[in-house]
C-alpha cells in the first residue's frame, strides 16, 4: 500500500517531507556518479547543506507531534461468522446457492482499516548536494486522512428512484465523499418502479433468509449490486414488499416494508462482511435501523458501527399503533417506552426512536435544527429533540454540479456560463417562451415557480397575489404536480391571462432545467423549508430567488440591500401574502429600473459555491469525531 493510502498520519507526514528528502538524496547520488566533481566555492559549499540540515530538523519535532497527537490506529477486531448469523436472525440460502466468487468479492469489500499498513519511511540522513534543494519532487494531490467506510441507507436515490430532495442528496453526497477519501455503500430497496436499464445493470452478489418480526416467517433477501463513480449501490430485493410502482403507497404497506428494509440491510452487512465505521440513515423510512443497532444487530458484526440520522423533512415520521410495529419489527419491548418509540397512549413513532438511538441526528441547515426545536416547526416532536440536542446538528445541503450546470446542461436551449449569462439568459427565455405558448418577448420580467403543489411550498401565498402580479409586464410559469385545489388553481389562471401564464402541472425534470435558464426570479415562499434546493439551482443558473425567511431559504438567500448592493435574492418573513408581493415588487423595480445592479447580481450568484463540497467535508467531520480510534 502507497503511504499516501494508509490510514497512518505518521506514514502521511513521512512521506510528504522526509520521504520527499529521501528521493532528493538518491537522484543527487546518481548524478554524483555520472558527473565529474566540481569545486565549488566555501559560501555554496556551506549554505546548501544549512538549508536542508534545517528543513530536517524542523521535521523532527512536527513528526514527534504527529506522534503524540495521533496514535496509531489499532488493529480491526477479529470478524465474528457463524454466531453472528444467528443473531441477526438470517439464515442463509442452501450451501448451493454460494458460490466461491461470493466469499471472493466479500473479503474484497472489507473495510480498509484491516489492510495492514506499510512500514513507516526511514529516517532520512542529511544531504551533501546543494543541488538536491532544488530538485526536491512535490506531491500533486493530498489525500483527506484517515479513512472511513460509511454505509447509507435510504428509500431512494437519483437516477434510480426519486421524488424529492432525498433522492437528489442520496445520489449527489456520496459520490463527494468518495472524493473525500470515504468508502462509500448506498443500499437501497429494489423496487420495481427502477428503470431497466439499471435493473439490467445489476449484479447478484448473494442471498439469505431472515425472519421478521413475530411473523413467524422467513422471508427471501436478495442482494443486486451496481457500481458507479466510486460508489457501490445495494440494492435489498423482494418482491413481496418492493413490487409496488410507487416506493411511498400508504402507512398500512409502508411500515411493514420499510421495518424489512431497515433489517435487512443491516442483515446484508453482515452477509456480504462489510462492516463500515458508520451508518448513515435517512428519514422515517429508515429510521429503524439505529435501534436496531443498539439492539438485535449489539452482538454482530455490524454492531460496532456508529449511527447518524438525518431528518430532511420533519413533518413525515411513521407513526402507527404499536401492537402493529410490534409486530412487523420484532423490536424488544424496551424500546416502546415515551424516551424512545411511544407516542401518546397507544402509538410508536419509527422517526422518533431513530432519534434517540442515533449516535448524532443532522439536518438539511442550521436555522431548521433550531427550528424544529420550537412548537411552530417541532411537529410534535420539539421537547425530544430539544433533550437531544446535544448530538444535533444542521448541514445545509448543496447541489451537483454535474447535473446542474448551465454551461454544459443538455436540456436547456443556449448553454452559458457567467461570461455571458445576461444575454444568453435573454436567448433561453424566448425559447421557453415559444415552447410554452407565451408571448415572446425578452423584456417582459419572468418569475418561475417549480415545486409539489402541497401547503407546505407557500402556495396559498402565492394564489392570492397572482391578480396584482399580472401587470402586463409580468410572466409566471408553474412547473409541478400536488394536491388537486393548487393543480385547479394554476389552470385557471392559465386561460385567465393566456400568453401570460402558463401552468404545467406534470413532473419534467428536463423542462425545469429550461425554466431555471430562462426565468428572471424564482418564487419559494414556504411556509417551512428544511433546506430546499431550488433556491440553490435557480442561483447557479442566474435567476433570482424570492424566498420566506425559513430553514435552509434563510440560510442560503441574503436580502438584497438597495443602498449597499449586497445580497444575492429577495426575501420576506412573516408568512403573509401582502409580504410576498412586497418581495416580488422589489424584485420587478431593480429589474426595470436599475438593470446593472440586478445583473450583477445575477453574476454574484453564479459565483456563488453552492455545490456539495463544503457541505461533505463536514459530514466527514462529524464521521471523524465519532470514530476517534
Amino acid at each position: 500500500m502507497d503511504p499516501i493510502d494508509s490510514p497512518d498520519p505518521q506514514s502521511f507526514y513521512q512521506y510528504s517531507l522526509k520521504g520527499r528528502l529521501v528521493m532528493a538524496r538518491k537522484k543527487t547520488e546518481t548524478q554524483s556518479k555520472k558527473e565529474p566533481a566540481v569545486k565549488k566555492t566555501a559560501a555554496a559549499a556551506e549554505e546548501a547543506p544549512a538549508e536542508v540540515k534545517a528543513a530536517v530538523k524542523a521535521a523532527e519535532p512536527a513528526e514527534a507531534a504527529v506522534e503524540a497527537a495521533e496514535p496509531a490506529e489499532p488493529a480491526a477486531p477479529a470478524k465474528k461468522k457463524a454466531p453472528a448469523a444467528k443473531k441477526t436472525a438470517a439464515k442463509k440460502a442452501p450451501a448451493a446457492k454460494k458460490t466461491p466468487a461470493k466469499k471472493a468479492a466479500a473479503k474484497k469489500s472489507a473495510p480498509a482499516e484491516e489492510a495492514p499498513a506499510e512500514a513507516a519511511a526511514p529516517e532520512a540522513p542529511a544531504v551533501e548536494n546543494s543541488s538536491a534543494v532544488e530538485e526536491v519532487p512535490t506531491m500533486q494531490a493530498i489525500v483527506p486522512q484517515p479513512r472511513r467506510s460509511v454505509a447509507f441507507i435510504g428509500s431512494e436515490c437519483h437516477p434510480f428512484v426519486k421524488t424529492g430532495g432525498l433522492g437528489d442528496v442520496m445520489y449527489a453526497l456520496p459520490r463527494v465523499l468518495a472524493s473525500l477519501n470515504c468508502d462509500v455503500r448506498v443500499i437501497l430497496p429494489r423496487y420495481a418502479c427502477i428503470p431497466k436499464k439499471y435493473q439490467d445493470l445489476m449484479v447478484y452478489r448473494g442471498e439469505f433468509y431472515m425472519d421478521l418480526g413475530r411473523t413467524g416467517r422467513s422471508y427471501y433477501v436478495g442482494i443486486m449490486e451496481y457500481v458507479c463513480d466510486g460508489v457501490v449501490y445495494d440494492f435489498i430485493d423482494n418482491e413481496e414488499f418492493f413490487s409496488s410502482g410507487n416506493p411511498y403507497v400508504s402507512l398500512v404497506d409502508d411500515i411493514p416494508k420499510y421495518c424489512f428494509f431497515s433489517k435487512a440491510a443491516l442483515a446484508a452487512l453482515n452477509y456480504l462482511d462489510w462492516i463500515p465505521d458508520i451508518v448513515h440513515c435517512h428519514d422515517w423510512q429508515a429510521a429503524l435501523v439505529p435501534v436496531y443497532l443498539r439492539t438485535l444487530f449489539q452482538d454482530t458484526p455490524v454492531g460496532r458501527a456508529r449511527s447518524v440520522l438525518t431528518i430532511h423533512n420533519l413533518r413525515f415520521q411513521g407513526i402507527y399503533n404499536i401492537p402493529t410495529i410490534k409486530y412487523w419489527s420484532g423490536l424488544p419491548d424496551s424500546v416502546f417506552n415515551m424516551g424512545a418509540l411511544k407516542v401518546g397512549h397507544e402509538d410508536a413513532n419509527m422517526l422518533k426512536g431513530g432519534l434517540a438511538y442515533a449516535d448524532r441526528i443532522t439536518t438539511v441547515s442550521g436555522t431548521y435544527a433550531q427550528e424544529i426545536q420550537t412548537s411552530e416547526y417541532g411537529e410534535t416532536l420539539e421537547n425530544h429533540l430539544r433533550y437531544h440536542s446535544g448530538k444535533l446538528r444542521g448541514i445545509v445541503n448543496g447541489i451537483d454540479y454535474g447535473m446542474w450546470n448551465p454551461k454544459t446542461d443538455a436540456a436547456v436551449a443556449v448553454h452559458y456560463d457567467a461570461s455571458d449569462a445576461i444575454g444568453k439568459k435573454r436567448e433561453n427565455k424566448l425559447a421557453l417562451q415559444e415552447e410554452l405558448g407565451l408571448v415572446k418577448d425578452e423584456g417582459k420580467f419572468v418569475i418561475g415557480l417549480i415545486s409539489r403543489l402541497t401547503n407546505q411550498k407557500g402556495l396559498d401565498l402565492v394564489n392570492a397575489i397572482v391578480p396584482q402580479m399580472m401587470d402586463g409586464n409580468t410572466q409566471i410559469v408553474v412547473l409541478g404536480t400536488g394536491d388537486r385545489q393548487y393543480e385547479d388553481t394554476f389552470r385557471y389562471y392559465e386561460g385567465a391571462y393566456s400568453g401570460m401564464f402558463s401552468a404545467c402541472i406534470q413532473y419534467d425534470e428536463a423542462r425545469a432545467h429550461r425554466i431555471y435558464a430562462a426565468a428572471d426570479a424564482l418564487l419559494v415562499p414556504s411556509r417551512f423549508e428544511p433546506c430546499g434546493l431550488t433556491q440553490l439551482n435557480a442561483m447557479h443558473y442566474g435567476t433570482l430567488p424570492i424566498v420566506r425567511e425559513t430553514g435552509g431559504l434563510k440560510d442560503t438567500v441574503q436580502p438584497y440591500n438597495v443602498f449597499t448592493g449586497e445580497g444575492n435574492g429577495f426575501t420576506f418573513d412573516r408568512y403573509d401574502a401582502g409580504l410576498l408581493l412586497d418581495a416580488v415588487n422589489r424584485a420587478k423595480t431593480l429589474y426595470f429600473t436599475e438593470r446593472e445592479r440586478w445583473d450583477e447580481v445575477v453574476l454574484r450568484d453564479m459565483a456563488k459555491d453552492v455545490s456539495w463540497e463544503n457541505s461533505a467535508k463536514q459530514y466527514r467531520d462529524l464521521y471523524l469525531e465519532l470514530t476517534q480510534w
